[in-house]
């Protein structure tokens, strides 16, 4: 069963990325799996990590921005560790380097586009809320005659 976050259409575009990726870097070049490819493994999966702690903190918005905005920050990481991939030759099919980074890139627009929906939108879940804060204390019903 999926829990929230994994409603998300952003957290499966990055998760599967990250999948991809990882996959990418057991094929790169001995050397290039435990320098580059290992970074870039790092940077790929921190999106979706930062998404589920971001999401767990949501009742605290700058919390859940936060977060978030540090995934889209590895997101834009992860297209600098492609960009270093395909211009030292270890990545060398051009397909696979186009499909992952257009992913890369879409992927940093939904995440920026869901940031800005959560900036303008935000309201801590009625789930997350404490209704005992909204009830009068018993001194204050003194007060409220």
């Amino acid at each position: 069963m999926e829990s929230g976050i994994q409603k998300l259409e952003v957290y499966q575009v990055a998760h599967d990325l990250a999948v991809r990726i990882h996959a990418m870097t057991l094929t790169l070049p001995g050397f290039e799996r435990f320098e580059e490819g290992s970074q870039i493994r790092r940077s790929s999966k921190r999106v979706s990590a930062c998404m589920v702690e971001g999401f767990t903190l949501r009742k605290y918005k700058a919390l859940f921005l936060s977060y978030f905005y540090r995934a889209l920050a590895s997101s834009d990481e992860t297209q600098e560790h492609l960009l270093y991939l395909k211009q030292t030759g270890s990545l060398a099919d051009p397909e696979t380097y186009k499909a992952l980074s257009d992913s890369a890139a879409e992927l940093s627009r939904e995440l920026f586009r869901f940031i800005q929906g959560v900036e303008r939108l935000h309201e801590t879940p009625h789930s997350m809320t404490d209704l005992r804060a909204h009830e009068p204390a018993p001194d204050d019903e003194e007060l409220l005659g």
